[in-house]
């Protein structure tokens, strides 16, 4: 029996839920580390900064943000956010994943 050798590696998936004002700097941000790809989603939710009910476009918004990295850009991109912290509603979060990118 051969071993099959799978066509992944190592990555970190990293989400990223702020507010819609916030949405040309994050993908700026981004594309400064040469990220290969994104996906961007409208949400909904409820936090410290109070509910984000998404009924009227661009108003009291938010918008989640994926994207798969190495665990250096990582954390460059989790230093990066933490300025905007302060300033808007924004939580972001990683995963180690397995990825094929």
């Amino acid at each position: 029996m051969t071993k099959l050798t799978l066509p992944v590696q190592p990555a970190v998936l990293i989400t990223i839920i702020g507010e819609t004002v916030l949405k040309e700097r994050i993908v700026k941000l981004l594309k400064s580390y040469d990220v290969s790809g994104y996906t961007i989603s409208q949400v909904q939710g409820e936090g410290g900064h109070g509910k984000r009910l998404a009924d009227m476009a661009g108003y009291n918004t938010n918008i989640e943000i994926k994207t798969i990295v190495s665990l250096e850009v990582s954390d460059a991109i989790f230093c990066a956010l933490k300025e905007e912290q302060g300033k808007h509603a924004l939580i972001a979060f990683r995963h180690n994943v397995e990825a094929f990118y």
